[in-house]
Parts: C-alpha cells; sequence; structure tokens
C-alpha cells in the first residue's frame, strides 16, 4: 500500500511516487482485455496508486473511454493526466502529424473530457511540440482552459530545454513527461538541470524499458504483429544482445536483495530525486502489484554507483525508436 506523495511542479499537484501508464492496456502491447484491465486500473486505487497516464491517440480514443468507464463514480478520488495533439481522421492515427492550434486544442479537451466522463482533466500534455505552432500559443490556450476550470495543470511530454523554458514562460509548466531510465539516460545533461531550476516536474515513461529491465524479455522477431517491441531497435538482432549483457547488474542486483529486475529499475528511478514520479505500465495486477512493491526498495549508494555504469549510454546499443518517431523528439 502506497501512502507517500510527491509533489510535481510548484503548482501543487501531489500524487504518489508511482504512477500508471495505461496505454498498453489500449494498444501497442498485444490483444486488449477490458476487463482485465478494469480489474488493474481498481487494484491501482486499492493499493494507493491513483495516478493515471491515458491520450488521446491511445487506442486512438479506446483508453481515454476505458479510463472513462472504470471510474464512473471514483472521479473524486483520481487524478487523470491525459494528451493532445497527435492529428486523428476517422478514428486513425495519422502518421506523426501534429495539430496544435488552439482551436484544436480546445476541440481535443473537449473530447477527452466526454470520453473520460468528466469535467476537467487533471494534468493536460502536449504529447509532442508541434514545431508547426509557437510553444507560446500552446501555453497560452491551455493557459485559458486552466483559466475555464477544464484543465487543471499544463505539462509538456519529450519537449527540449528551448521549448520548456518558453512555455514555463507564458503559463506553469507543471510536469515534463519523456522516457527516461536506467537505459535511457538522455535528459540528465540539460533537461533534468532545467526542470529542477523552474521547479517543474519529470514523470518518465517506459521507465522498464518497454519491457527490457524486468528480465523477461524476447527477441523483436518472437513477438507478435502488432507488439510494439517488434519493431523496437533494441530487442533487434546484435542490439538485443549486447543489451542483454549490459542489463544483467539488474538481474543479479535483483537477486542479491530478494527483489525482481524491474522493481530495482523502478527503485533506481525513484532514488534520483523527489520530483520524479515513474509511470510504468501494465495491464496485468500481478504485474502493478510487483511494480508498486518497488517504492519500500532501497539502494545503497555503491549499488546506485553500479547500476549507473553498468547502463551507462555508451554500453546500451540501438536508438530507443525507428528514426519516423525519433524525428517528433523535441532534442
Amino acid at each position: 500500500m502506497i501512502k507517500s506523495k510527491r509533489s510535481l511542479g510548484s503548482q501543487g499537484l501531489s500524487v504518489p511516487p508511482l504512477g500508471l501508464g495505461c496505454m498498453g492496456m489500449s494498444q501497442s502491447y498485444g490483444p486488449a482485455v477490458e476487463a482485465e484491465s478494469i480489474a488493474t486500473l481498481h487494484r491501482a486505487l486499492e493499493l494507493g496508486c491513483n495516478f493515471f497516464d491515458t491520450a488521446e491517440v491511445y487506442g486512438p480514443y479506446k483508453n481515454e473511454e476505458l479510463l472513462g468507464k472504470a471510474f464512473k463514480g471514483l472521479r473524486d478520488k483520481v487524478t487523470i493526466a491525459t494528451k493532445f495533439p497527435f492529428k486523428i481522421v476517422d478514428g486513425k492515427q495519422v502518421g506523426v502529424e501534429l495539430d496544435s492550434r488552439p482551436a484544436h486544442i480546445r476541440e481535443a479537451v473537449e473530447g477527452s473530457l466526454k470520453r473520460l466522463q468528466t469535467d476537467h482533466i487533471d494534468l493536460l500534455y502536449q504529447h509532442r511540440v508541434d514545431p508547426s505552432v509557437p510553444i507560446a500559443d500552446v501555453a497560452g490556450a491551455v493557459g485559458t482552459l486552466v483559466k475555464e476550470g477544464k484543465v487543471r495543470y499544463f505539462g509538456l511530454s519529450e519537449a527540449g530545454v528551448s521549448n520548456i523554458r518558453k512555455a514555463h514562460a507564458v503559463f506553469p509548466v507543471t510536469a515534463v513527461q519523456s522516457e527516461y531510465s536506467l537505459w535511457e539516460r538522455n535528459l540528465e545533461g540539460d533537461v533534468i538541470p532545467l526542470l529542477r531550476e523552474l521547479k517543474i516536474g519529470l514523470v518518465p515513461f517506459s521507465p522498464l524499458g518497454r519491457g527490457f529491465l524486468t528480465g523477461e524479455v524476447k527477441r523483436a522477431e518472437e513477438y507478435p504483429v502488432g507488439d510494439f517491441r517488434r519493431g523496437d531497435p533494441r530487442y533487434q538482432v546484435t542490439n538485443f544482445d549486447n543489451n542483454i549483457k549490459a542489463a544483467a547488474v539488474v538481474r543479479d542486483i535483483a537477486t542479491s536483495i530478494n527483489a525482481k529486475p524491474g522493481q530495482v529499475a523502478l527503485a533506481w528511478l525513484l532514488a534520483k530525486g523527489e520530483d520524479i514520479v515513474p509511470i510504468p505500465g501494465t495491464k496485468r495486477v500481478k504485474y502493478l502489484e510487483e511494480n508498486l512493491a518497488a517504492a519500500d526498495i532501497k539502494l545503497t549508494a555503491a549499488q546506485m554507483k553500479l547500476l549507473d555504469e553498468a547502463l551507462a549510454p555508451s554500453k546500451i546499443s540501438g536508438q530507443r525508436y525507428n528514426p519516423t518517431t525519433m524525428s517528433t523528439i523535441d532534442r
């Protein structure tokens, strides 16, 4: 049972130290099973995890609808984060096209509110920086929605230093969501120092390396068509072999403290700062319970150092995304 809280940003958002990423309940990681996902969402609440992450593009739309159904009558007990602005036409995502025009932001929010069966979004992220719309216009549009009560807090996802600073100057950014984990450290040089300067929280997604750091992984070609990992460069060919070797230290430390490798990976992240709230994703109660138990694991300074060195960027093989998806990252 999680009882502690962490603050994201300086505007008053308080959440548990671990949230739940919900994308995999509707796409990318095998077939969706609604009953199983709803059971997992309800179990998270029972265990004190009430911070849930979704997006209009997950499904598309299906994931928000799932949360709306699961939390009907429970809205005051949960904190929901969602995102815009991937372009969706006739219920399908249009490649990596974006639309962050202020009028479309409002339209997207109205759609999310309806699907989530709520009158407000707790944390609204711009899912990816849209180079065709000035970030100041985006921040201003979300700020207006906050003043209207339809949104409570403003966030960015995968934004770089320049755009974080520009957005924050227009309307306070509460949190930045980006991939950050033992094997993806690209934020450490400039983004994390800026977030701490501006008192913005960090919400790492894929904190388990899309499952790689759990130790329960297969080669890319062994996953079914439609599974995200099948196209993940780090799961492919020699990259897979090299990364398995690098991740061995996670398994070794886990064995030494009678924990799961994924729990060690999450404990490492939690030890990196009180302003960090990872959102490991799962659709199964078993893995949810394992992940949340990581909040009770305290790694020693020697273990932290060993993990830092063994999974340094130079030891990891392969880009974290394919070239098309990498093109959406604002860094």
